[in-house]
């Protein structure tokens, strides 16, 4: 018997009234959980089982998945459904969860970072844009990606005039330091970015989502923190494109 708690981050029909649903969990990772009856008006599960509900479970294991007996729900999100475009990154975020989160892989601030995002998504109080950027670079510094940003990688310049930013090694050299022209994965990045990476990479998690920048600075931000994870990754999302199709992101 598993007791957990945990997030719904997808749902698959099967049967005639079944479904599977994958559940974030603290210290299990992503676990596939079968809910019989789960579309049945008068199943057990009610909303407990449905896409991004926060709830505790109560589930028996059988073989690497496990059977629904029971759930308690701490919170839906249902606020979720009244804007496309939090819904659609929300999905992407679950999307990226379900594609590198092992069980060797999870942390207790996984869950509690896409709570976060959920939660500041549902309710309107952090630009999409910041959140994205959040999410992307510090989940990839939890499962083993996070970038060498201390200092220049060279000479070890704490601010330097001119800084960019090597997609594939995951540091950043000094304009003085950059051997020739920057390649295609390298880009040239201001200090407020630099500060901004460094704060999501190594800030307290209390104080992660307690930061400003401008739209300039978000503008690169973006780019770098969602092409770090797809370069890392090795893959793409079908969740990233409706996102940037509905955002008209290039």
């Amino acid at each position: 018997m598993l007791i957990t708690e945990g997030i719904v981050i997808r749902e698959r029909a099967y049967g005639e009234s079944d479904k599977f649903a994958d559940v974030l969990t603290k210290e299990d990772g992503v676990i596939e959980m079968s809910v019989k009856r789960a579309r049945k008006i008068n199943g057990n599960s009610g909303s407990s089982t449905q896409l991004f509900a926060y709830s505790k479970f109560c589930c028996t294991e059988k073989g690497s998945s496990y059977i629904f007996n029971s759930a308690e729900p701490i919170h839906i999100f249902y606020g979720l459904r009244k804007d496309y475009e939090a819904l659609a990154l929300a999905c992407y975020f679950a999307d990226v969860i379900r594609s590198c989160i092992t069980p060797a892989k999870c942390r207790p601030d996984i869950m509690r970072l896409l709570l976060n995002c959920l939660s500041f998504l549902e309710e309107d109080k952090r630009p999409k844009a910041m959140l994205k950027s959040i999410f992307e670079m510090r989940l990839m510094s939890d499962i083993g990606f996070m970038p060498d940003i201390v200092g220049c990688s060279c000479c070890g310049s704490y601010e330097p005039e001119e800084a960019y930013f090597d997609m594939n090694g995951g540091r950043f050299v000094c304009g003085d330091c950059l051997a020739g022209e920057p390649d295609r994965d390298t880009i040239k990045i201001s200090k407020y970015v630099l500060e901004a990476v460094r704060h999501i990479v190594l800030t307290d998690f209390n104080r992660l989502f307690n930061f400003r920048v401008s739209d300039k600075t978000q503008d690169v931000l973006s780019v770098l923190t969602e092409k770090y994870l797809l370069i890392h990754l090795d893959r793409e999302f079908h969740t990233l494109n409706y996102y940037r199709s509905l955002t008209n992101i290039k």
